[in-house]
């Protein structure tokens, strides 16, 4: 018995240890289900969340999140602490999409939805169809947030259903610049709710 299956027999602390390539161990810190709530929030220290230096990589697995309001918007925003999410940012924003009916594809850069030096709320996703079959689903990594030392990198990919009814493949990067350690992230839509879905909380370990 080799590879991934062979690492985890035996294994019943939640831990997923990967077949190697630098994957690392995973474990499952904390996870959120949205019923109509304004925000879902990751605080460090608060409700067994840990996001501080246990892990040098966090992640966050997004499962069929579904806003309330048709071309919703949705995304992330950081503490340093534990109260106001206005951390300074720097980030990119691209995706390409493909309409159902196959009338249209595209691949483009939005100027409008990154953020230069900027403490709003950086989205992930726009125009989210709210459907009752429409979500998004993906993932975030975020890189050693309890550093004092450096700015804290993240990057962002999702796939969601548009509310024109294109799937949107969409890459978000940047970093949270600031020398003071990140502590919290908290996850809310522009306007309306996050009506439902999941988002799980992962540390990945060194071994």
């Amino acid at each position: 018995m080799t590879g991934i299956i062979a690492q985890n027999v035996g294994r019943t602390s939640g831990l997923i240890k990967s077949a190697g390539g630098g994957g690392g161990v995973w474990t499952k810190i904390k996870t959120l289900t949205a019923s109509a709530d304004s925000t879902l929030d990751f605080i460090d220290g608060t409700s067994d969340v840990v996001l501080d230096s246990t892990y040098p990589i966090y992640v966050f697995k997004f499962i069929n999140i579904h806003l309330a309001t048709d071309n919703g918007e949705w995304g992330i925003n950081f503490t340093t602490d534990g109260t106001n999410f206005n951390v300074t940012k720097t980030t990119a924003y691209w995706y390409a999409n493909h309409k159902e009916d196959d009338s249209g594809t595209a691949l483009d850069y939005s100027t409008s939805r990154d953020l230069a030096q900027g403490t709003a709320l950086q989205q992930l996703g726009a125009d989210v169809g709210a459907d009752n079959d429409q979500s998004t689903s993906g993932e975030l990594m975020l890189f050693n947030p309890s550093s004092t030392t450096f700015v804290k990198h993240f990057i962002a990919n999702t796939n969601y259903a548009h509310a024109d009814d294109y799937s949107i493949d969409l890459y978000v990067g940047g970093y949270a610049n600031t020398t003071s350690a990140i502590t919290g992230a908290r996850f809310s839509a522009v306007s309306g709710n996050i009506d439902a879905g999941t988002i799980k909380l992962y540390g990945i370990g060194d071994s």
